[in-house]
Order: C-alpha cells, then structure tokens, then sequence
C-alpha cells in the first residue's frame, strides 16, 4: 500500500491512526511536530503526509509551504475549524485536501486514495501538450500561464482550475464536475470555494467582464474558445 506520514502533537490521535492506517495495509510514519515533520519528510520520501495545522513549534500552514518548496507529495490537512479562509489558505499554500475533525477512518483513507490517485494523474500530465485558448497560454508540465505572452501569477490551485477549463474549452463545465476534479470527489458541492477561484482568476487575467471566463448561470462556467 501507501507510505504515510502523520505531523500531530496529540499522541493518542498519532496512535489511533497509526493503529487504523496500519489496520489498513500502509506503512506510517509519524512526527510530533513541525519541524520534525519537514525533516522525515525530506528522509523518508512518504507517498502521502498528513498534517495537523495546530502544530506546537511550527504552524502547519508554514510546514506546507515548506515541503512544497522542494516536494510534490500529496498532503492532507487536519484542522478542528471549518471556517472557509482557513480552507482557502491551506489549499493555496499547497495542500491537496483539507479534512476537519472529527473524522471517521473511512472518510480518511478515502481522502488518502483520492490523493494518491491524483499523484499518479499528475504524473501523466508531464506529458501534457501546452495549451493555447485565445490570447491564454497554459504549460502543465512548468506550470506557467500567460496572456499575451506575459506571465500570469497563479497559486497552484488557481492554475489547477484554469488549466481544467481549458482542456475543456468552449464546454460548460459544471461545479461539481471541477471541484471533483481539482479537489476531489469529496469537494463536489463545496461551491463557495469555487466562485472566490474564478473570482479571483478573472483578476489576474483582466477579465472583469467575465468575457474569457463565462458564467454558465446554475450549471458552471466556460472558457471562451473563440480564438483558439
């Protein structure tokens, strides 16, 4: 199975999912705090990291940043608040997924297999074409976008849902059928998080008029093909 790494300062939470991830076939790795989290990650190379955002040296959302400046391991945040700011900002630090205590060990490993899933499709998209949509040019494999040839400055899941319009270009794409996508299964109807990414993307790609990114009213959006 999967090689997992557990960041957690509650030792009976590093116990009991050790016990369930075990239980379950994978191998676990555990670290009581930030740093060594980082550290194990860096040495032990595991398939996936959970990490605890309430970490006692180091705050969780700093050790994501930290791992992503080097790794593209499949991270899975736990956190004890729902509050969609806190959601948006473990995602855009780098982040996979994003689960709230409390949780079941089903709903957990179900997020761990979407992840891993994802780092298998991740690889596959090494071999991705660059995309041209209009003036919009989109590289999967260096991750950089640009509109008329000037570089657009995106956080990974920004470029994530651009980059799903765009293989879809001139389609509506649902809300479910992104969230799914970019997040996963588990993010299908977390709505909210989608419209503060377009939001956001019509921003950065002076498109305030939403005439590249079209709203679909009640179904999604669409990525203006008319000049591809």
């Amino acid at each position: 199975m999967a090689k997992i790494l557990v960041i957690d300062d509650d030792p009976s939470l590093l116990r009991a999912l050790r016990l369930g991830l075990q239980a379950g076939g994978h191998q676990v790795l555990t670290a009581s705090n930030g740093e060594q989290g980082v550290t194990t990650t860096a040495t032990s190379a595991p398939d996936v990291v959970i990490l605890d955002l309430g970490l006692p040296d180091i705050e969780g959302l700093e050790v994501c940043r930290r791992i992503r400046q080097w790794s593209d391991v499949p991270i899975v945040v736990l956190s004890a608040t729902e509050a969609e700011d806190r959601k948006v900002a473990a995602l855009d630090g780098g982040a996979n997924d994003y689960v709230t205590k409390p949780f079941g060990m089903a709903e957990l490993e179900a997020r761990i297999r979407v992840a891993l899933r994802r780092k298998g499709a991740d690889a596959e998209s090494l071999e991705e074409p660059v995309m041209t949509v209009g003036g919009l040019t989109l590289d999967p494999v260096r991750r950089d976008a640009r509109l008329e040839g000037r570089p657009v400055d995106l956080t990974a899941k920004e470029f994530d849902v651009l980059a799903f319009l765009a293989r879809h270009a001139g389609k509506r794409c649902t809300h479910e059928m992104i969230l799914s996508a970019v997040w996963g299964p588990g993010y299908g109807r977390e709505s909210q998080y989608l419209h503060a990414y377009i939001h956001r993307l019509r921003q950065k790609l002076n498109d305030p008029d939403a005439q590249l990114i079209r709203t679909a009213p009640g179904i999604g959006y669409v990525l203006d093909a008319g000049g591809s």
